[in-house]
């Protein structure tokens, strides 16, 4: 198969289509909107259009109706010059803290479809905001802005007075805590010894052992502990411990060592807070807890060019994802529990066209199964919108 063009008509269809939507649709823009530089890339230009400043709001919905860009952006910076032409002329005024997490990050992703990646990408971010910005940062949760993408991932917005001017270095060190990046185990375990062993008169200790935090205890030691009892779980609940071993990617080898390794006495004495010195016990146990209770950011860890980035654009909360028609929707910690974008996103109308695809795609949009064929076929227009957008048909 040749490589895959979108037509000149198809970018005209999704233009006109943003266009509807833009035109009967204000968007709400951020806190000190006059002090952030936007930015925009537009239907069939290269390239973005960027160091533009609005100083009233009127001004910006003019020119969104007017240009209808694919895509819109926004700083994640306050600058006294927001529109000045070169970054050193802007005067950075602080920043908010950004987290971006991209299902594109995670592991296997190839092995997932298009939903099986956002839902698995939902359950990082959760985990970003509950366990680290809530409950080890102590964020307050008014002070977090959380929104879906509009494409693949979820952006989390802190906006805690306290963090704008932090710098680069110092908004690393956030997340080699949250990707639990240098963890030592001795900072989490405490070596003990389980024996005493008589030499003529004297008594001495021998015997090693590591002695686990408690499951409830605070931050990172709680936090490996519970992941080390869910391996537990995991693995002695599962029919087949040898495959469940290898989906955390130990040889099937090892794997075999290590479930001999990992008799019932071990287990109990895990479970009691006493993980074994053994080596295939120790280092299994360790990488994995920290690898289950981190969060992944970054092609392998939030996207950490975004987190550490001072300067960074985001899109635009509210505006329309170009690749998927989506819209950039706002929720709380407790919506994104059950939030669906598949379904709570799609702002385009129902009414049908004819697109040609270039494959067989499958999807549930809007609590619908959609099974369409390689070839001419008739889908609503959210439906085509999505397909132009990722690449797998043209508009008739």
């Amino acid at each position: 198969m040749g490589e895959f063009f979108t037509t000149k008509k198809s970018l005209e269809f999704l233009k006109n289509r943003f266009k509807d939507f833009y035109d009967q649709n204000n968007i709400q823009l951020p806190e000190r909107f006059s002090r952030r530089e936007y930015a925009f890339i537009n239907f069939g230009q290269k390239g973005m259009m960027r160091h533009i400043g609005f100083a009233k709001k009127n001004n910006f919905s003019r020119y969104i109706k007017e240009n209808t860009p694919m895509h819109a952006y926004y700083s994640t910076a306050f600058y006294e010059k927001p529109d000045a032409p070169k970054m050193q002329e802007k005067n950075w005024m602080g920043a908010e803290l950004i987290f971006d997490l991209d299902s594109d990050h995670l592991p296997n992703i190839e092995k997932m479809t298009y939903s099986e990646s956002l839902v698995q990408v939902k359950k990082e971010f959760y985990k970003l905001v509950n366990d680290f910005l809530l409950n080890d940062f102590g964020f307050d949760e008014k002070n977090l802005d959380l929104y879906f993408s509009g494409g693949r991932g979820y952006h989390c917005h802190v906006k805690d007075p306290a963090i704008y001017h932090l710098d680069s270095n110092e908004r690393r060190e956030i997340v080699d805590y949250i990707t639990g990046r240098n963890l030592k185990d001795s900072l989490v375990f405490q070596e003990i010894y389980t024996g005493r062993k008589r030499y003529g008169d004297k008594v001495y200790p021998s015997g090693k052992s590591l002695k686990m935090p408690k499951p409830d205890e605070p931050g990172w030691k709680g936090r490996i502990s519970r992941g080390i009892i869910d391996i537990i779980d995991e693995i002695k609940k599962s029919k087949y411990p040898i495959e469940k071993l290898k989906e955390y990617g130990v040889k099937e080898e090892d794997a075999e060592k290590l479930l001999t390794d990992l008799s019932e006495d071990r287990i109990k004495r895990i479970r009691e807070g006493k993980l074994d010195q053994t080596k295939t016990i120790r280092k299994f146990f360790l990488n994995n807890a920290l690898r289950k209770t981190a969060v992944t950011m970054s092609a392998g860890e939030t996207d950490e060019p975004v987190t550490c980035d001072i300067k960074r654009l985001i899109r635009l909360p509210g505006s329309l994802h170009g690749k998927t028609g989506f819209k950039v929707v706002g929720l709380s910690i407790d919506e994104l529990k059950e939030f669906n974008p598949l379904n709570e996103t799609i702002v385009m109308p129902d009414d049908e066209v004819k697109i040609n695809m270039n494959k067989n795609v499958k999807i549930n949009l809007k609590n619908e199964e959609f099974n369409i064929e390689k070839g001419e076929q008739k889908v609503p227009v959210f439906l085509a919108v999505f397909l132009i957008g990722r690449r797998t048909g043209n508009i008739i």
